[in-house]
């Protein structure tokens, strides 16, 4: 009966749409409107209509070209943490492998270094929250893990094949992303660079490498992107 209910809906829907259209040139805003509130007013079930929205926003934005997104609100933070350089957190980087969070690298300079976590670790639990074994998803992490400078998270870690977890009181701090992951000289005039990504700080990173490497003799640079 609510199939039937759909496509009855969909038809009558589509056949107002369509003959307003006809009949007079709607502009393309109040056009999207009129659709969102038919949609509230006539659908069969509820629906959320900031989903529907943010659907519909993804998809004009792919007609566009490859390169042109749009990013949700809640994703916001971290776009922009992408684009500045920097974030506070714990300075890990990690994975979520068979429902637990495994740690793939420490950054060079953070907390987590600093305090002996190793590449292998699994956390188990975050201030004394299990997180292993709940389905927890990246957003999830960040969210735990990131937040003011100076402030403290306790983190509990399994080490190895060892049952006892080993925890640690972590102070977040600053954690500078950087753009170039390395630079160097692969022959005697030819120079390497790896950029990784693109940020505030990329420019400023690329002179730095750059200006190095013509210090050691670079005529040629491999570029790698």
């Amino acid at each position: 009966m609510k199939q039937f209910l759909s496509i009855f809906f969909l038809f009558g829907f589509l056949f107002q749409i369509h003959c307003q259209d006809e009949n007079s040139k709607i502009h393309t805003a109040y056009k999207f409107e009129q659709i969102i509130n038919k949609i509230e007013q006539l659908y069969v079930d509820s629906v959320n209509t900031r989903k529907l929205t943010e659907t519909a926003i993804v998809a004009l934005l792919e007609e566009l070209d490859p390169h042109s997104t749009y990013i949700p609100k809640k994703d916001a933070n971290d776009a922009r943490s992408q684009i500045d350089g920097s974030f506070v957190g714990i300075g890990i980087r990690f994975n979520i492998v068979k429902d637990t969070i495994l740690v793939v690298g420490t950054i060079s300079g953070g907390p987590s270094e600093k305090l002996g976590i190793l590449p292998g670790d699994k956390i188990i639990k975050v201030d004394e929250e299990t997180v292993a074994g709940i389905g927890i998803k990246n957003s999830g992490v960040r969210s735990r893990l990131l937040g003011e400078k100076d402030s403290k998270v306790l983190v509990s870690i399994k080490r190895g094949g060892s049952n006892a977890l080993i925890k640690f009181n972590i102070k977040r701090d600053k954690i500078p992303i950087f753009s170039v992951d390395a630079s160097y000289m692969i022959d005697e005039k030819t120079g390497y660079i790896k950029l990784n990504s693109f940020s505030r700080t990329s420019t400023r990173e690329m002179q730095y490498a750059i200006s190095k490497l013509k210090k050691e003799g670079m005529k040629k640079l491999i570029l790698d992107l």
